[in-house]
C-alpha cells in the first residue's frame, strides 16, 4: 500500500451541503477501490491563480488516503467526470 494525496479544488458556487456531498463521495472513492482514507484537510475558501469557468474562488480539500497502485488512475477517471469539482490532483507521497 502506498500514500497519496488527492487535492480537489470545487466550485464555490454551490451550498455547503453539496460540497460535503462532492468530498464525501471522493471519499467513497478511494474505499471503493480498495483505498483508506487517513485524513482530511479542508483549507476553505481560496483565491484561484487565475479564472476557471468564470469564478475567481473555490473551495480547497485533501484527502491522504493509502490504496494499492493501480486506485489513483482509477479514482481520477471517475473524479474527472464529477460536477461541481473545478481541478483535482492525485499525486504519491514520499514514504520519508
Amino acid at each position: 500500500m502506498s500514500k497519496y494525496e488527492l487535492a480537489v479544488v470545487v466550485s464555490a458556487k454551490i451550498e455547503d451541503e453539496e460540497r460535503a456531498a462532492v468530498i464525501e463521495k471522493c471519499k467513497a472513492l478511494i474505499e471503493r477501490f480498495g483505498g483508506t482514507v487517513t485524513n482530511v484537510d479542508e483549507w476553505g475558501k481560496r483565491k484561484l491563480a487565475y479564472e476557471i469557468q468564470k469564478m475567481r474562488e473555490a473551495f480547497y480539500y485533501f484527502i491522504q488516503f493509502e490504496a494499492e497502485t493501480s486506485a489513483p488512475a482509477e479514482i481520477e477517471s471517475r473524479v474527472r467526470i464529477m460536477d461541481n469539482v473545478i481541478r483535482f490532483l492525485c499525486v504519491k507521497q514520499d514514504e520519508a
